[in-house]
């Protein structure tokens, strides 16, 4: 089998999933409870936030657990709308963002705050003049990803981040969940950032957990209401042992990233390189800096995603449309719409992301069988 397809989910890391398994067995008491399994608990819990603040470069304070990106999304956004709704009813966000957050923007819009979408540029990427203009003394929070889950392209956050240096009271989201061991950290510890967003799934750590970088002086409204665990922000009983495994699989992927990285750029280049020869292709993502280096988005004009996905699957090689929260529902991917793309074209992309432990000699095959199934569809078609 090869895996193609880890923007959607990763496959659980052993390391990680062991220490899902000896903690769920070994340290299974509550962490708020007095008595001494609770400490231990409590413990490992400081001390995989303590690890994740470390590789992230920012302090134990700042990070609070989720329950993953669409949750941390959701509690970025609309904490800071309710929190700040007195001094402004304005959001910015981009037309290429995930459902979570766009979907987060449309159900604010009904509660009376006003959502400003930044266009996006043939490359998928905003412009930071758009940012400018569309700031107001109403503005309470901007929220721009670091990498489009579609396409890979990478957002310009530097320069969004110093157009907000004149801003200072505005709340700047980003949602990083694609960002992780990418080679992007010096754009994830800019200071300009409040609040980031992650999702354990995407990096080798079991579902349902993720956490969010929140910067001390910054408040944001809790969306759930209960027992006061997270400083009274996110209430409800802490998953320890999916905390310990994200904090595991976290650190494995930060040690030797940039060999990760180079591995995945040498991977998608062999693909882009020999794909991007064929007339039917067309291709969204570039190999340039402006793209993540493991993501891949491209069409065979007029044969449709799906088909391509599935006629891929019967080689036992996985890849999707664009996203996998939409992919099912058969739309159509929202960032070509944003790029103008086409329906007939977008209805056609497919996706190929990869991850660390993806290889050369599966690009290779992959290649193979791209070029037997591009003469299949080019004989139907014709």
């Amino acid at each position: 089998m090869i895996y193609f397809d880890n923007s959607a989910t990763t496959q659980v890391s052993p390391e990680a999933l062991q220490t899902y398994t000896t903690v769920s067995q070994q340290i299974w008491g509550n962490p708020s409870s007095l008595h001494n399994l609770g400490e231990k608990a409590d413990n490992l819990l400081n001390q995989a936030r303590a690890q994740i603040a470390s590789l992230l470069k920012v302090q134990a304070d700042e990070i609070y657990f989720t329950s993953g990106g669409t949750e941390g999304d959701n509690w970025a956004i609309k904490g800071t709308a309710y929190e700040k709704v007195q001094f402004g009813k304005h959001l910015i966000t981009s037309e290429v963002e995930h459902p979570a957050v766009l979907n987060t923007m449309a159900q604010l819009e009904k509660q009376g705050f006003e959502v400003t979408y930044l266009p996006v540029d043939k490359k998928g990427q905003v412009n930071p003049a758009d940012l400018k203009a569309a700031l107001r003394q109403d503005t309470i929070l901007v929220s721009v990803m670091a990498v489009n889950n579609e396409i890979g392209a990478i957002q310009p956050i530097a320069d969004l981040a110093e157009v907000l240096t004149d801003y200072p009271k505005v709340h700047f989201h980003v949602d990083a969940v694609q960002a992780l061991g990418k080679g992007l950290g010096e754009m994830l510890t800019h200071p300009r950032i409040d609040l980031m967003t992650f999702s354990g799934h995407k990096f080798h750590a079991p579902r349902g957990i993720g956490f969010m970088y929140k910067k001390r002086g910054r408040m944001i409204a809790p969306l759930l209401a209960g027992g006061g665990q997270e400083k009274n922000l996110r209430s409800g009983t802490e998953n320890v042992p999916a905390i310990a495994a994200m904090a595991k699989a976290m650190r494995l992927l930060l040690t030797g990233e940039e060999a990760h990285v180079a591995n995945q750029q040498a991977i998608r280049k062999m693909i882009y390189d020999h794909v991007t020869q064929f007339d039917k292709v067309t291709m969204f993502s570039g190999l340039d800096q402006g793209f993540a280096p493991h993501i891949l988005c491209f069409t065979i004009d007029g044969v449709r995603g799906e088909t391509i996905v599935h006629a891929f699957e019967s080689h036992d090689i996985y890849i999707s449309t664009t996203s996998a929260c939409s992919s099912k529902k058969g739309t159509i991917s929202g960032t070509l719409n944003a790029m103008h793309i086409p329906e007939k074209v977008a209805t056609s992309a497919v996706r190929v992301s990869l991850d660390e432990n993806n290889t050369l000699a599966e690009a290779k095959n992959f290649i193979q069988v791209f070029d037997q199934l591009y003469e299949k569809f080019l004989k139907i078609n014709s």
